[in-house]
């Protein structure tokens, strides 16, 4: 059976509660759901979908970078939404980091995120 590794990037925001940013099994790494927040305050950052879901990709790239590994190292990812109306302007964001063979994905829309946030994507990559 492989070993668990977890992961907690120095230049991450802490988290928001009791979980671990990243967790990598074998050649799989599992990163937790990614809010936008500011890793220098820890604060959510203002803005509308598109900023959020940038700072949100920010956050998902340091943890990334962190194991050695890009955007397109990533197999599968979630995002939640609080507002499905906002799916174009996140869409827009997100299809610039993830380009060519893009990953699968599920876009969910919840009632509420933590901290107030519009956005959340975590993601599954592959070493």
């Amino acid at each position: 059976m492989a070993s668990k590794q977890i992961i907690k990037p120095a230049g991450s925001a802490p988290a928001v509660g009791p979980y671990n940013h990243a967790v990598r099994v074998g050649d799989l790494l599992f990163c937790a759901g990614q809010i936008p927040l500011d890793p220098a305050t820890g604060n959510l950052v203002a803005g509308d979908i598109k900023v959020q879901t940038e700072r949100v990709l920010q956050n998902i790239q340091a943890i990334l970078e962190d194991q050695k590994l890009t955007f397109a190292h990533v197999v599968k990812t979630t995002v939640f939404l609080t507002n499905l109306g906002d799916f174009a302007g996140m869409n827009e964001v997100y299809a610039k980091h993830f380009t060519g063979d893009y990953p699968a994905r599920s876009t969910i829309q919840v009632a509420a995120l933590p901290k107030g946030a519009q956005v959340e994507i975590e993601v599954v990559a592959h070493y």
